[in-house]
């Protein structure tokens, strides 16, 4: 009998949160072969896949930087995967890459669209790649050092800053000699912020004092906000603006599963008046520039000067629910992965 492979489909768009059992559904497909390969294509299975809040706005069917997810199709993910059979010269059987093969447990990718896995610095794991040294951590670099350009002396306000790129991003201004704000929605991820990665301030956004906190930890104002939440923080940044500031653009995951969006509108107009730079971005823009900084990320992990951590959930592609759940409620501290399978289990085929 072949064997099986399961898969996430999306089944209807969510018009608000992700319903489990009903945006998606699992189904079990039979498992491409390596007798189904043609040539430049590389069969793969799933160790570890990416959940990111990005992934809510490829469900809606509109405009944005990459198509949407269409209904039937396998959920759209980052993975860390094994080669279990190649016809190509980019990689062979057993081989770790990184690909964008989706919620499902094996699958086979065109070879420009997989990643050989690269040297890791020492003291980082395989799973770091879709982390510190991945994506998000690549998110981090490039919002914060190419828009946000802290220096030193100046005030970095950084919200979600217990997520996987918040917290690269806090770091990577602390490195840069900034005096750095993170919000979090736990005491937990408060105490993890101040205690593990050295933040000047953090605050618990839950709190019933929290715009009065703020105000306190913002005398001389910010000069860099780098926006992961969108909403309230967003407006809030806004009002402590310093003339000039610069606001890194980078999510909104307070608004993805809101029927009715909202935003800055009280202090909007301190864009004009404070004169505030608000540019976003997607990673994608400097795809040239990853080789770099890779290279810086991988040595400031190396040197101690970047922490991380990460949240895993197993049971793989049939934890998906939980996994979106966990994400979505900031149940998650650090990056949130569903392992599939440990990379010290025997593979697959």
């Amino acid at each position: 009998m072949a064997q099986q492979s399961l898969q996430l489909e999306l089944v209807e768009r969510p018009k608000a949160n992700i319903i489990p059992g009903q945006t998606f559904r699992v189904r079990q497909v039979p498992a491409p072969t390596e007798a189904d390969l043609k040539d430049g294509q590389v069969l793969l299975e799933s160790l570890y896949i990416s959940f990111d809040p990005a992934m809510r706005g490829w469900l809606d069917d509109k405009r944005s930087y990459i198509p949407p997810v269409q209904i039937g199709e396998v959920m759209r993910a980052g993975t860390i995967s094994r080669v279990l059979a190649s016809k190509s010269s980019k990689c062979k059987k057993g081989d770790y890459v990184t690909a964008n093969l989706g919620i499902r447990e094996v699958g086979i990718m065109p070879e420009d669209q997989v990643n050989p896995a690269p040297p890791l610095p020492k003291g980082a794991k395989l799973s770091d790649l879709m982390g510190v040294l991945g994506m998000t951590g690549l998110t981090a670099y490039f919002g914060m050092t190419k828009i946000g350009q802290p220096k030193a002396g100046e005030t970095v306000f950084v919200s979600a800053a217990a997520g996987a790129t918040g917290s690269v991003a806090a770091q990577i201004a602390k490195i840069a000699g900034a005096r750095v704000i993170g919000t979090a929605g736990s005491d937990e991820k408060v105490r993890w912020l101040k205690e593990e990665l050295g933040l000047d301030v953090a605050l618990n956004y839950k709190d019933p004092d929290f715009k009065k906190k703020f105000e306190a930890a913002t005398p001389n104002y910010l000069d860099v906000y780098y926006d992961n939440v969108g909403g309230e923080q967003l407006e809030m940044a806004l009002g402590r603006a310093n003339k000039f500031a610069r606001f890194v653009m980078c999510g909104a995951i307070t608004q993805y599963n809101a029927e009715e969006r909202s935003g800055p509108m009280r202090n909007f107009f301190n864009v004009i008046a404070q004169r505030i730079k608000m540019q976003g971005f997607i990673v994608f823009d400097f795809a040239d520039e990853y080789p770099a900084a890779f290279k810086q990320l991988a040595q400031w992990l190396e040197e101690g000067k970047l922490q991380r951590k990460e949240t895993i959930l197993k049971g793989g592609v049939a934890a998906a629910d939980e996994a979106f759940k966990h994400l979505f409620e900031g149940k998650n501290i650090g990056k949130l992965l569903v392992e599939v399978k440990s990379p010290e289990d025997a593979p697959r085929l």
